[in-house]
């Protein structure tokens, strides 16, 4: 049940005007306000029945104190009981009890979820867009990852833990396991062939599953059964043996992912929009570590265009040079600044130049095109070809080096995309797109930020609904400091131009 706010000052509340004006936590309160928090909750309270609960504006400006220093929850209530501007910001006053540390997370998993967040981020960027605090209208676009809260283990590791699992869970509802039940475990370790200890561990496992499933009953064993099910999901996963499906009992929607074609980790892929000149963060998703980046991006793009603000430009590494997004960009009516793939786009340059107005392609010899085919294989990959006067590539000195193939004239085959994709690659080479492309370099520093000083390079918890609530609790903090940073140095400035007009006067 929700009881109202208690406004009235003690005493020592008097404690507070030793805080400077031009603290972090004073201009975070001048510039957003928060109440806006307690309506968004209050569909996830009883109003009539139950104890009086905490203020949910208390319990968000808790998480953002916890995220904006990077404390445990043991420790952030231990610290808000000590400092004065913590109090203050919790709006409290310096005599008051402050919540059990265990509610912090009952708060969490129970009253926010990743819709509450997506709101909460987007109404603090929209009331910087309403006050001018965000004029810039370039955003940015890039993934980082968080390694999981747990290591990863072989499939071999895995399926031991399982097995000792549903025998121990067994053995706690029904008393003891029967003597039919063959618990010596295979010795994975023993065995040099990786592929003969996955397929061992596997018949045996699968083998115990069925033994235990004769046995068991719903109303006797339902966490035994429950857990039956889940290894039974494991062992159906063909990447499970593959290395690339669960790598962890414990949290299990963890994934491998790449840093680069060398590097991988395990865990998880938060991707995320931010304002290139202002660095607020817009919207934010999070996802398992084998995400592929871009995936959603339209997603958020509705998020950012929630906040009111109008996104002229977009930014991104060249994981984002794909079609379905430049089309997107382009139906904003936006421009994109995101450098050609290679993987898209594979033309010599050097030898091949097109003319999109004629639809034809020219070779360094002055050879051109004069007819094309479209083109559509068995797996539905679509391509254009483009066929050269044959006579001009008869006769040409480079014939040698250019062509093969029985045909006389050269065929130039591209991806259904490639003519558009010329004109990026020209804009590409151009002064304005290379210094324009320099705001991207924001991106890299907020990802160490929010790496470095808050936490988010190892989850907190398990799951994708924990590492979520994480990544955008992070993401509300770092913005929040941003915008008290942006505040403060308009508040250097103001004070610096009255200090000369004094001395001038």
């Amino acid at each position: 049940m929700l009881k109202g706010k208690n406004n009235q000052l003690s005493i020592y509340s008097i404690l507070y005007n030793k805080i400077p004006e031009n603290h972090t936590l004073k201009l975070i309160n001048k510039a957003i306000d928060l109440s806006f928090v307690t309506k968004l909750l209050e569909v996830s309270y009883n109003k009539y029945y139950g104890r009086p609960a905490k203020d949910p504006e208390l319990m968000i400006r808790l998480l953002i104190l916890q995220y904006l220093y990077n404390l445990s929850d043991e420790k952030l209530i231990e610290e808000c009981s000590l400092n004065l501007s913590y109090m203050w910001f919790l709006g409290i006053n310096p005599d008051e009890d402050l919540p059990e540390a265990s509610l912090l997370s009952k708060f969490r998993v129970h009253r926010l979820n990743d819709i509450t967040l997506d709101e909460i981020i987007t109404e603090i960027v929209r009331q910087c867009v309403e006050k001018g605090i965000i004029e810039n209208t370039g955003i940015s676009i890039d993934a980082t990852h968080t390694e999981a809260n747990t290591f990863k283990a072989t499939p071999e590791r895995v399926m031991k833990y399982l097995a000792k699992k549903i025998f121990k869970t067994y053995e706690e509802e029904s008393g003891k396991l029967p003597e039919n039940i063959d618990k010596d475990i295979p010795d994975y370790k023993q065995i040099e062939d990786h592929k003969e200890a996955k397929k061992t561990m596997k018949d045996y496992l699968e083998k115990e599953i069925k033994k235990v499933e004769n046995i068991v009953h719903q109303e006797e064993n339902p966490k035994t059964i429950m857990i039956l099910e889940n290894a039974k999901e494991i062992l159906k996963d063909p990447k499970f043996l593959e290395q690339r499906g669960v790598r962890s009992i414990v949290d299990q929607e963890a994934r491998v992912g790449h840093k680069s074609k060398t590097e991988r980790f395990f865990g998880y892929k938060t991707e995320f929009m931010m304002t290139t000149d202002e660095r607020i963060i817009t919207a934010v998703t999070v996802k398992s570590g084998e995400y592929v980046d871009g995936t959603n991006f339209d997603k958020l793009i509705e998020l950012t265009n929630q906040t009111g603000l109008k996104v002229e430009e977009v930014f991104g590494d060249k994981a984002y040079f794909r079609k379905p997004i430049l089309d997107k960009i382009k139906e904003m009516e936006a421009k994109a600044y995101i450098p050609i793939s290679e993987m898209a786009y594979k033309i010599d340059e050097e030898i091949f130049s097109y003319n999109k107005d004629s639809d034809e392609w020219f070779c360094s010899e002055g050879n051109i095109t004069i007819r094309k085919k479209h083109r559509k294989d068995k797996s539905g990959k679509e391509t254009y070809k483009y066929y050269f006067e044959k006579e001009k590539c008869r006769n040409c000195s480079k014939r040698e080096e250019c062509k093969t193939g029985k045909n006389i004239g050269k065929i130039l085959e591209v991806g259904i995309n490639t003519p558009e994709f010329y004109g990026y690659s020209q804009e590409q080479k151009t002064d304005e797109f290379k210094e324009k492309y320099k705001k991207r370099a924001c991106h890299e520093g907020k990802n160490g930020e929010m790496k470095n000083n808050h936490g988010l390079n190892r989850a907190r918890g398990y799951g994708l609904r924990s590492m979520s609530t994480q990544a955008k609790l992070t993401a509300i903090a770092v913005n929040l400091k941003r915008i008290a940073s942006i505040l403060s140095s308009k508040f250097s400035f103001i004070m610096k131009f009255f200090r000369f007009k004094l001395v001038f006067y």
